[in-house]
């Protein structure tokens, strides 16, 4: 039992790391937003998703007790997430800032303020910490099955030019090492959604050995690549914009409230 334990805590430490990698993955793209003073056209969705996803799990983890593993990634994770949001109102236009304001308030002040206050007032015991958990698992779910659109694309344009394998294989390096920490601290609610972030990212990783070396076919809009590290932390994302994009065409784009396909990549972590 011991023995387990501390296993589960080894392979929890890992899944931190790996998570804050991958937390990482969007700073060369506000890097870039903050040199060039402009958000590019880039969709501040999947940071405001990633930042109600860090604090749900925190606040699940609060409420199971003695989950100190979820509580640290997440907590550098509302942090990260908070920082990348702050750079994006700063250099977005007026119509994407306002935007991005409405649905950060929305999601993570409205929605979220709700479910705190509902399972406090109307969930008791263990019931409250089951009831949490769904409501996270299902989050999780909802959130992966936005990897079907990028799968789609690859396989529609026999081109990986929009997915990149370093991100895919991290996502899911993160969701195996998550899987198996849900496993070893017998914590469904946290095994359950990287199942489903594990078999993405092997889909992922199948389909670019598949289409690696095939001719890129130049398609449209640019695409917005979004890694999801998600049972306790969260979606955190990079952008990917097609080779020779215009600078001019994505500040129109930026100008209209933000452009290009919204494409969510896999991975679930704890």
């Amino acid at each position: 039992m011991v023995a387990e334990h501390a296993v589960a805590v080894a392979v929890g430490i890992v899944g931190n790391v790996i998570s804050f990698m991958v937390y990482l993955a969007p700073v060369p793209t506000f890097y870039r937003v903050f040199k060039k003073k402009s958000t590019e056209g880039f969709h501040s969705l999947p940071y405001v998703v990633a930042l109600f996803s860090a604090m749900l799990w925190i606040y699940y983890a609060l409420i199971k007790t003695s989950a100190y593993l979820l509580i640290t990634i997440n907590s550098l994770g509302c942090f990260i997430e908070t920082m990348y949001i702050l750079i994006y109102l700063l250099n977005a236009h007026r119509k994407a800032r306002v935007e991005t304001i409405r649905v950060l308030v929305l999601l993570n002040i409205v929605v979220f303020g709700g479910i705190v206050a509902s399972t406090r007032l109307l969930c008791h015991g263990t019931n409250r910490k089951v009831i949490l958990g769904w409501i996270c698992v299902g989050f999780s779910v909802g959130v992966f099955v936005a990897p079907l659109g990028i799968l789609r694309q690859v396989v529609r344009t026999k081109s990986v030019e929009f997915m990149p394998f370093s991100l895919s294989f991290f996502l899911t390096v993160s969701a195996a090492v998550w899987l198996c920490y849900g496993v070893l601290s017998k914590d469904k609610f946290v095994a359950l959604p990287n199942v489903l972030g594990l078999v993405f990212g092997v889909l992922q990783m199948v389909l670019y050995c598949i289409y690696k070396d095939a001719e890129v076919k130049k398609s449209a809009p640019p695409v917005q690549v979004i890694g999801v590290t998600s049972v306790v932390v969260a979606v955190a994302g990079t952008e990917v914009h097609p080779m020779g994009a215009d600078e001019k065409d994505r500040d129109e784009t930026a100008d209209a409230g933000g452009g290009g396909e919204l494409v969510v990549g896999v991975a679930v972590t704890n």
